[in-house]
């Protein structure tokens, strides 16, 4: 699961694939280290912090949060990359968890 509770928040895995041809979310996938992460596709190139900005609006607005609820904390320069999301972190995985039922159905 990309998603885990946290005191702080929620902690999501992600594979950011920048330049793409439109800004979408894939859905979860199985990576080769064994886990599962959030694919995220978005239009911006990876310069400058651009990519991870696009990201952020983009899951903002799917997840209907503030965009300074979301930060990255690990793998600012790198494809994978784990987002926080602030706020109570049981109430923040339910959250997620009914957004990915809502919108892959498993």
């Amino acid at each position: 699961m990309p998603f885990r509770a946290k005191d702080h928040g929620a902690l999501i895995s992600i594979r950011l694939r920048p330049g793409a041809s439109a800004n979408r979310i894939d859905g979860i996938e199985a990576m080769a280290d064994g886990g599962r992460r959030l694919c995220v596709r978005v239009t911006a190139v990876p310069e400058k912090g651009k990519a991870n900005e696009a990201m952020i609006k983009l899951l903002a607005k799917a997840w209907r949060v503030p965009r300074g609820r979301l930060s990255v904390v690990t793998g600012a320069k790198e494809r994978n990359k784990t987002l926080l999301l602030q706020g109570d972190g049981v109430l923040c995985l339910k959250a997620l968890m009914q957004w990915r039922r809502d919108q892959f159905g498993d």
